[in-house]
């Protein structure tokens, strides 16, 4: 899997943690299966927008929290001249 996919599951676990639930409960909070989230937490699965969304009002955060910001190396270079 991508980086994106690892650092996206990797901010659901942490954010999972210091609510002090476990992934049966955020499951439970957020609409999802929890063998889902399981597999979303270790990178194995790619999150549709709306699961990401689902997963961030679970925790009242925004969807941007648990996206990491891109690189500069990654954003598109455009030549204006």
């Amino acid at each position: 899997m991508t980086a994106l996919v690892r650092n996206f599951g990797a901010a659901v676990r942490a954010l999972r943690e210091a609510h002090g639930w476990s992934q049966e409960e955020l499951a439970e909070h957020a609409g999802l299966n929890r063998s889902y989230v399981g597999e979303i937490e270790r990178g194995m699965a790619i999150a549709s927008i709306v699961t990401v969304d689902k997963l961030a009002r679970a925790f009242g955060v925004s969807m941007a929290t648990l996206l990491p910001a891109p690189s500069v190396e990654s954003l598109p270079v455009h030549d204006h001249s």
